[in-house]
């Protein structure tokens, strides 16, 4: 599946668009590729730092996925940096009874510098992870791109009326099998 991700409409952005494929592997691997068409160069990108579980990835470029099951109030969200620092929480419902995601194994996190601008690709292993049981998911896919300005622009597959909020049901705009 592949999909053009949507700029928020309240903020500019140099970056020309943000292209999501995901696809879900045998044993609930989820394999995303983000290609961002930056042909300004506006791009910031944090350094490189390894596989660290790290909180608040949000605040500067970060590459994000919400799953959950149709029908489910309760959902998962994942932070991919292209630092490679990572992060993935469990939401018991919109944005309510956040915690921790519990035992995952590191995302796997590739970054390539293209033409056209720039790559993150992921692979994350869901398997042992019960929010997300056998069936169907909903995928919410986003990003949050910081500009060499350090401004903010965010991209999402839908946006709700009112200020960006990935969390928001109309995010979930996608279902993978």
């Amino acid at each position: 599946m592949r999909r053009d991700l949507i700029r928020h409409p309240a903020v500019s952005s140099a970056i020309v668009g943000v292209t999501v494929e995901a696809e879900r592997g045998k044993a609930d691997i989820l394999h995303l590729r983000y290609a961002v068409a930056d042909p300004m160069g506006a791009l910031l990108l944090p350094a490189r730092a390894g596989a660290a579980r790290t909180d608040g990835l949000w605040r500067r470029t970060c590459f994000e996925a919400f799953l959950r099951t149709p029908g489910a109030e309760c959902y998962v969200e994942l932070n991919l940096s292209p630092s490679g620092a990572w992060a993935a929480y469990r939401f018991d419902s919109y944005r309510a009874g956040m915690t921790d995601a519990g035992p995952l194994a590191a995302p796997g996190i590739e970054v390539m510098h293209t033409p056209a601008g720039f790559d993150l690709l992921a692979t994350v292993d869901l398997s042992a992870f019960a929010a997300l049981p056998a069936g169907p998911w909903r995928l919410g896919l986003a990003a949050v791109i910081e500009a060499m300005d350090g401004g903010l622009s965010y991209w999402a597959l839908a946006h709700p009326a009112g200020a960006a909020d990935f969390h928001h049901a109309a995010g979930f705009a996608v279902e993978l099998g």
